[in-house]
């Protein structure tokens, strides 16, 4: 996907500039851990507060059961 650079480009910060991008790239897939790992949270909550809402006592319990066995 990526196009060949010319290994000297202003000045020579080809290098540079490949450093940065996969710098940047990191980055990114450290940002999409973090939000997979928030809306994995989102949905813990979710399954947490419904049933102590709605007093189902039963439901919290599979739902705790079912984070603890995620960690």
């Amino acid at each position: 996907m990526r196009e060949k650079l010319p290994t000297t480009l202003a000045g020579g910060r080809v290098a540079e500039l490949t450093a940065r991008v996969e710098q940047l790239e990191a980055d990114l897939a450290e940002l999409r851990r973090h939000q997979l790992r928030m809306a994995e949270l989102a949905d813990i909550v979710t399954e947490l507060l419904v049933p102590m809402a709605s007093r189902d006592d039963a439901a919290v319990a599979a739902a705790l059961e079912k984070f603890q066995a995620g960690l």
